[in-house]
């Protein structure tokens, strides 16, 4: 199964520091540390997603 993640998309195109989601599942990494994720319940990290566009 390959697995989807999804860059910001403020993020350049120089492959630079971003954070990256794992699309559905709940998972969030830096791409510059690509073996280390954090994954939270995807309801939790909706609401702090909302959060910040709220900011």
């Amino acid at each position: 199964m390959t697995v989807l993640w999804r860059k910001s998309s403020y993020s350049g195109n120089s492959g630079g520091d971003c954070v990256e989601l794992r699309a559905g599942l709940g998972a969030v990494r830096d791409s510059k540390n690509s073996g280390v994720v954090l994954e939270v319940p995807p309801t939790r990290l909706a609401a702090f997603l909302a959060a910040v566009r709220r900011a």
